[in-house]
């Protein structure tokens, strides 16, 4: 949800620190995790990260808030919602 900036409603940061500790507010959902990689659903749109031996430390969906521990190699949106075979395919395959 959005208001009239189109700026999310709910709070949305994210907090990397060495590359080995992520944390993100204005979490909403986990769509799917592994060692590899995280897909969520936050409230400036999907949030993948990507890595190696990637592990949730704390995930709190009524605050918002999850912590990633691992070897974080890449972070980015994905900007068109539900498209068949795009990113998630490729990389969760």
């Amino acid at each position: 949800m959005t208001n009239d900036f189109n700026m999310p409603v709910t709070p949305h940061r994210l907090e990397l620190m060495d590359r080995a500790h992520l944390t993100v507010s204005g979490v909403e959902d986990v769509e799917r995790f592994d060692e590899s990689g995280v897909i969520m659903t936050t409230s400036a749109g999907t949030l993948i990260v990507t890595g190696e031996d990637l592990h949730i430390g704390k995930l709190s969906l009524e605050g918002g808030e999850l912590y990633v521990d691992g070897r974080i190699t890449s972070i980015s949106y994905e900007d068109t919602p539900n498209r068949q075979g795009g990113f998630f395919s490729r990389l969760f395959g």
